[in-house]
Formats: C-alpha cells, structure tokens, sequence
C-alpha cells in the first residue's frame, strides 16, 4: 500500500458520510475570472498559492492557520489563484475553509483534494471553487474522462495532475486547459524539480494548454528553474504557509527568471 493508495481509502470510506452532509456554502458568493484569462494576463509566473495546514510527507505545517486572512495576504502579494486543501484525513482541511476563503477573495479558487466521487466536484463548486483537481494516478481513464467532463459542464476549470509519462499521455487524451506537473511522486512522496522539465516537453506548447509545476518549489531559485523549463504557473503551499512573509515570497516567485540549473 502507497500513501496515495491510504488516502484514496480514507477518500472511498468518507463518501457516505458525505453524502449525508449539509453541505459548505460561502454567505457570500464573489464574481471571478477564469483561471486562463487570469494565468494569460500575468506579466511573469502566475503563482496559485496554497492554503494547507499538514501532509503525509511533512506532517503539521500551520495548524493554527485562519484560511481566509491567509487567503487574502496571498491575493494582496498577487497570487493569481489561491489553493485550497479539502482532505480532512491526512492535509486537515475542510470544505468549511473553502467557503470562508471564496467569501474572502475574488480571484479563482482552486479545490485541493483527491477527487474520486462527482459528489466531491459538487461540493467544490457549493463551497465556492471555480477549479477542481484531478490526479490521474488516482482515477481509471474511463472514471477520468468522466469527472472531467462533469466537473467542465458544471462551469468548472479543471486542472488534470500528472507525474510521469504514461500519465501525460493519459491527460493529454483528454486535451485538457491546465495540466498541473508534480514534482511529487505520490506514491512515495520523493520530489523531483527535474519532472517539470522532463514533462512540459513531452506536453508541447500548445494555444490555450497552461502548464503548473507542484510540489517542491521552497525559492524564486527553484521557480526560475520550472519556468525556464516551461511552466506558466506554479502551485506553492508548504514555503508561503511557513514562511513570516508571504507576500514577499510570492512576489520573488512572480518574478523569479534565471538560468536552467546544470
């Protein structure tokens, strides 16, 4: 058993509960753009910045954190997009965070979690997201295709998650707007930066196709680094939720520009 295979476990036995749930809604609900018209008008690495309180690889990160003051010190630095953790098992998040963050911020909203069930992207969407996460490594083609079509018709953006090459492939079947590039490997939770590289490649440039590197970004050096090497955006939670300053690591992460490293 991986760790990606523990949570999508936990994932599987939470639904039913769920489902009985009166779900999260924001009292209020903002207007927000689109994530491409948002990534497409940033002069420089959109930077979608990560509101998470713990991980299986690190453990308690900010515990204590208020999600929505977090939030907006983020849209105040000029993130482009803010992330937020929904897994309550192993990340400690709610979907109770998410709806304080969209009644707090009016740029778009990314749900976090590992989506296995349409109820999830339903949820999203009433707590207050404009983008959902699909992992690949967690979902059948089929089941996939499926939650991304769903997730699409609902008005969503969808970014698909991918780690290696068989994966890429996977998500470039779907010809996706935003393909998000982990640097993690979910299944033992090594980081690897040289992923981004090695992926954006195989993706190609395409019109209208954004690339995000996750996972592993902690310096405007390693932002450099996903940048030169074909990333539009970055996903960053652990530095910005550790660091004192936020908004001034995020502003070194938009304008991060540098050499590839050797």
């Amino acid at each position: 058993m991986t760790i990606l295979d523990d949570i999508l476990e936990q994932k599987r036995k939470r639904l039913p509960s769920l489902r009985a749930e009166v779900p999260a809604t924001p009292s209020i609900r903002h207007r927000r753009p689109r994530l491409s018209d948002v990534i497409s008008a940033q002069d420089g690495l959109a930077v979608i910045a990560e509101v998470k309180r713990a991980s299986p690889s690190k453990g308690i990160i900010n515990a204590d954190a208020d999600p929505a003051e977090q939030a907006l010190r983020y849209e105040q630095a000029g993130a482009s997009c803010i992330s937020v953790l929904t897994e309550e098992a192993f990340f400690k998040g709610s979907y109770e965070d998410l709806a304080a963050v969209a009644e707090t911020v009016r740029i778009p909203i990314l749900c976090k979690d590992f989506i296995i069930d349409e109820l999830q992207i339903d949820r999203a969407l009433q707590a207050g997201a404009s983008v959902v996460l699909l992992i690949v490594a967690a979902l059948p083609q089929e089941r996939l295709r499926e939650l991304h079509g769903y997730a699409e018709s609902a008005g969503l953006d969808v970014l698909v998650e991918v780690h290696d090459e068989e994966e890429m492939d996977r998500a470039l079947e779907l010809d996706p707007s935003f393909i998000g590039i982990n640097n993690r490997d979910l299944k033992t939770f090594h980081v690897d930066l040289g992923n981004t590289e090695r992926l954006a490649a195989r993706a190609g440039k395409k019109p209208g196709r954004y690339l995000v590197s996750e996972s592993g970004i902690m310096s405007a050096e390693d932002a450099a680094c996903v940048r030169e090497n074909g990333a539009d955006a970055i996903l960053v939670g652990e530095s910005l939720m550790r660091s004192g300053d936020p908004g001034s690591a995020i502003l070194s992460y938009r304008e991060a520009k540098g050499v590839v490293r050797p």
